[in-house]
């Protein structure tokens, strides 16, 4: 299992962190040898944060060798997958192919209010949010067809046009990877078939599948039943990738990473989060607890884990992770 690090881009906004922090962060974290990718968090109006693309942007010629990508672009289904395309083109020539673009559909009027402003990001868009899904999978075909055709037709829903091209072209061949991210059996829904349509949306259109607020035992079942769902439409789900979305907050005081780690989460969610949800997501709490919840997702078959500290010392958490929790990894 490969660890990758999330920026928490969201931070700049409520003194969590600092833009120069942030690119400071990337670098120490590639420096380490540790991390093999850097992730940053994605949305426009409902949890604003520092826009996700222009900062990838920057981590591409601040870095060498980390894969970088969006962890996940919550967005995706207000972007005009023509401009997207344009945009994601270049980042993955600055980065010189070390992109991934992980696709979801974001937040919505949930429980708990996670998804912060979210009525109001889609009406300042434009966009029906009961058309979110199928702008989803349709954006996702539109940048496949214009990453790989030169010029490029597509007629569809949403979006059509006929003998264009994207220039210069992506450096990955036959284009940058295209993930998506989802966790319907956490968060849950009583909705006929929903599951089913989650897992089959990955095996169908994506090349990899990234998840949050699973149990190592959660993402195990799921994994096992996407990779199936993958055969079943003739792909190889060897092929496929997999990703945990985790946080961690080190301190020999449980009770204070835990505290600290529920007001970092309150935050950057606007939200109340109950215990049992901090607990699942995050390892509070010693290095050495830490690292075994960690472990523990090696075993379930995560083939990256990518880390966010639930910490207002940003620098101060990665720095104690490098010295006391990477030897225990």
């Amino acid at each position: 299992m490969k660890l990758g690090l999330l920026l928490p881009n969201q931070g700049v906004v409520f003194g969590a962190t600092t833009v120069p922090e942030l690119l400071e962060l990337a670098e120490q974290a590639e420096g380490s040898g540790l991390f093999k990718s850097l992730w940053v968090g994605d949305n426009l109006l409902a949890k604003p944060r520092l826009e996700s693309v222009t900062l990838l942007s920057a981590l591409a010629v601040r870095t060498k060798t980390c894969r970088l990508g969006t962890a996940c672009m919550a967005s995706f289904p207000l972007r005009h997958p023509v401009v997207l395309a344009a945009q994601w083109s270049a980042l993955d020539c600055l980065a010189e192919g070390r992109t991934v673009l992980t696709a979801c559909i974001g937040g919505g009027p949930a429980k708990g209010n996670i998804a912060g402003d979210f009525r109001s990001e889609y009406d300042a868009m434009q966009v029906d949010p009961t058309e979110r899904v199928a702008r989803m999978e349709e954006g996702i075909e539109v940048l496949r067809v214009l990453w790989t055709q030169d010029p490029a037709t597509f007629k569809g829903r949403f979006f059509h046009f006929d003998g264009i091209a994207v220039r210069p072209p992506p450096v990955q061949k036959p284009c940058p990877p295209i993930w998506v991210a989802n966790n319907p059996w956490v968060f849950g829904t009583n909705k006929s078939g929903a599951i089913n349509r989650q897992v089959d949306r990955v095996a169908r259109l994506a090349d990899g599948w990234m998840t949050v607020g699973a149990t190592p035992e959660q993402f195990d079942s799921a994994w096992r039943e996407i990779c199936d769902a993958t055969e079943s439409h003739g792909r190889d789900s060897a092929q496929l990738e997999n990703a945990i979305y985790f946080n961690v907050n080190l301190n020999d005081d449980r009770a204070k990473a835990y505290a600290e780690a529920k007001r970092f989460l309150d935050e950057y969610y606007s939200s109340d989060w109950p215990e049992w949800k901090v607990n699942v997501w995050t390892a509070c709490g010693v290095p050495a607890e830490c690292a075994e919840r960690i472990r523990a997702f090696d075993s379930a078959g995560a083939q990256t884990m990518i880390i966010r500290f639930t910490s207002y010392d940003q620098k101060a958490q990665l720095a104690r992770f490098l010295d006391e929790v990477a030897p225990l990894l």
